[in-house]
């Protein structure tokens, strides 16, 4: 048990129960709470992932056609915050030492990280591999047991992180569970220490309703329509390139991909034929056959996407091919926010072009949308007009000059707002994520002042004189 996908047979017995059980078992024997214990459970992930590191390209490319380049940046950054995670552990475990009142002196007071105990994580489909195992970075770095349930939609990786992780973890540590939906409902009904989901904003008020019933803390690292604003100012070549870029990672299917581009009135011609240029640099005339473009994950969001499409406004691409889920990178011009594509978020190839004039009124058009974008994209040289904007849009994470990079940053939290998500992880926001901060006094026993015991009689102007 703990590594595939429960049999019919099984799925009639209490095999969910069973797992959970068992890591709670585990988890209170306290084998997981030693530094070395943790130290090596992630090495051994480290050796893996060199290990497979060939399995794992071959699998992103069988499920999401994943082009080598992509599959290698999936890779190296799971690697590389894993390698931070190794580096830093010893110095985040240890207690941090904080002020102690005056009520309570002599003494000291420190704060402990303490792990959860049995965790449930849950994987998205666009970056199978990378979104199941950096969330188990800090799982394992934090002393904890982990169920996980990647996505349905990437049989391929599944397999691999079932066949990957049964080798390194016995079942009580760490159980991959393949499986479409009535594996993870199945889960769903176990009480948990805490529930870890990347997915889309609707799954997640499916997620946060059933850990509701046992009170169970959750990260839900959701989605949102992430802005781009070329101001008037940019570096017109440079932002083309580098919203090109953004947007056609893993072909728009990016949480946190450059969603529209708000373009200064001023500059909306220039910026048009250098993106236009973009586009055609990268993937060239014939995008179809580009090596270096994947496919949608399956023929209902290539519909989905594809209905978006409006030819009347193409600037370039607009190219589909149902049989293979293809959508060339398109940039559509002259979009509203009242068109349809701007009524939710895109998850594919497709970048609209709106204009503003003023910052306020592009600050009005963000607000507009039916949730805080999980991030923003800010091209401009003017330190003012950043200011300006980060202090009148709220969103999760973003750049200013650049798209997507920061996620790549094991320094930074990750995480959304409001309902582009809830927590962070990422390097230590990870390990934070999966602990709690546990508040411990230590008082002396050498001296106790009186004051605070009964009968109080005068004691209260005696202490206004001493807080003067």
């Amino acid at each position: 048990m703990g590594a595939a996908e429960p049999t019919q047979q099984t799925l009639s017995t209490d095999w969910a129960a069973d797992i959970v059980a068992r890591q709670r078992t585990y988890f209170e024997s306290g084998a997981t709470r030693d530094l070395q214990f943790r130290l090596a459970q992630l090495r051994k992930l480290k050796q893996a992932i060199v290990d497979h590191k060939d399995d794992i390209a071959e699998a992103l490319k069988a499920d999401i056609g994943r082009p080598p380049l992509e599959a290698y940046i999936e890779t190296t950054t799971a690697f590389e915050d894993l390698k931070h995670t190794i580096k830093n552990l010893r110095r985040w475990m240890a207690p941090q030492k904080v002020g102690t009142s005056m009520w309570a002196q002599p003494g000291t007071s420190r704060i402990e990280s303490t792990p959860l105990g049995v965790n449930f994580i849950m994987g998205p489909y666009n970056y199978p591999f990378l979104l199941c195992i950096q969330p188990l970075i800090g799982a394992l770095a934090a002393g904890n047991t982990v169920i996980m349930k990647p996505s349905s939609l990437n049989p391929a990786t599944s397999a691999l992180l079932v066949k990957m992780l049964s080798k390194c973890f016995k079942p009580e540590l760490v159980a991959v569970y393949e499986g479409s939906t009535e594996i993870t409902n199945a889960l769903l009904e176990q009480r948990f220490d805490h529930v870890f989901f990347t997915g889309s904003p609707r799954v997640g008020r499916i997620i946060m309703a059933a850990a509701a019933k046992h009170l169970t803390p959750v990260t839900l690292e959701l989605g949102g329509k992430s802005p781009t604003i070329v101001h008037k100012d940019a570096n017109l070549k440079l932002a083309a390139k580098r919203i090109v870029s953004g947007k056609m990672l893993n072909v728009g299917q990016t949480c946190i991909a450059p969603d529209h581009v708000f373009v200064h009135r001023d500059i909306r011609a220039d910026f048009e034929r250098e993106i236009v240029a973009a586009v055609k640099t990268f993937y060239g005339d014939d995008p179809i056959n580009s090596p270096d473009l994947g496919r949608m994950i399956n023929h209902r969001h290539f519909d989905r996407v594809a209905a978006l499409i409006d030819k009347t406004k193409v600037l370039v691409g607009g190219q589909t091919d149902r049989d293979s889920k293809f959508i060339a990178p398109t940039v559509l011009g002259g979009v509203t926010m009242a068109d349809p594509i701007m009524q939710e978020e895109i998850f594919g190839p497709l970048l609209p072009l709106l204009e503003y004039s003023e910052l306020s009124e592009l600050y009005s058009h963000v607000k507009s949308l039916p949730q805080h974008p999980l991030a923003l994209y800010l091209f401009t040289r003017s330190v003012q007009v950043e200011r300006d904007v980060l202090a009148n849009i709220q969103f999760g994470g973003g750049c200013i000059n650049n798209t997507v990079m920061h996620v790549a940053n094991a320094h930074l939290p990750f995480g959304g707002v409001g309902e582009s998500g809830m927590g962070a992880y990422h390097g230590k926001s990870s390990f934070d994520t999966f602990s709690h901060k546990r508040s411990i006094l230590r008082s002396s026993n050498w001296l106790d002042i009186p004051l605070r015991y009964a009968p109080y009689k005068d004691r209260v102007e005696l202490l206004r004189k001493m807080v003067k």
